[in-house]
């Protein structure tokens, strides 16, 4: 069975800093450890790297290693449902084979939670990818952002950059979300959540 990872962001370099885009990060950093660069399929509105994964680690070709499909949507957030929906129709994918990296505002930044289903917590991308999945219950790596500030506006808190200070700490949290997202799918979601729900 194929599984999808999809890390949710907007397209472009002018968001690609942005804590919503932790999603992207995280696939970039699975695709740089497979040693893979994305490709734009036609017509799936996206970007993909095709790979493998099993114990040996991702990319490398070995008995009981999954088909992984990485995906970077070209799409606005809003629209995240849209590609997800044609690259499951496409590979065949089940929700239950499905795993959403994104930004969470209700948990601090440096913290992981990994689970299936639930709402989707004001997020628009959820939101879309629930609609055109016609369910939620697909895995979640979800990424604390922490929320803003003050009086800040959540829409702006998220759609900033991460400040200079906290740039090795987010070196670090991408690659450990990387990390969960090769756990959960090759040792199962309460084993991911064992080591990284903090």
């Amino acid at each position: 069975m194929t599984w999808l990872v999809v890390g949710l962001g907007n397209p472009g370099p002018t968001y690609a800093g942005h804590r919503h885009n932790v999603g992207h990060m995280v696939v970039d950093e699975l695709a740089r450890r497979a040693g893979e660069t994305f490709s734009a399929p036609r017509g799936m509105r996206s970007e993909t790297v095709e790979t493998r994964l099993g114990s040996a680690g991702i990319g490398v070709v070995a008995p009981g290693a999954e088909k992984v499909v990485l995906c970077k949507s070209r799409t606005y957030m809003n629209e995240s449902g849209v590609p997800v929906g044609k690259l499951a129709a496409f590979h065949r994918i089940e929700p239950s084979h499905i795993v959403v990296v994104h930004d969470e505002l209700d948990i601090d930044f440096t913290q992981l939670r990994l689970k299936v289903g639930g709402g989707d917590n004001g997020h628009n991308g959820l939101r879309s990818i629930r609609a055109h999945l016609g369910t939620g219950d697909f895995a979640r790596v979800r990424f604390g952002i922490g929320r803003p500030p003050g009086r800040q506006d959540p829409a702006d808190w998220v759609l900033s950059n991460f400040p200079a200070a906290q740039r090795t700490d987010l070196e670090i949290e991408v690659d450990r979300a990387a990390d969960a997202v090769e756990l959960l799918i090759n040792d199962g979601l309460p084993a991911a959540q064992n080591r990284y729900n903090s």
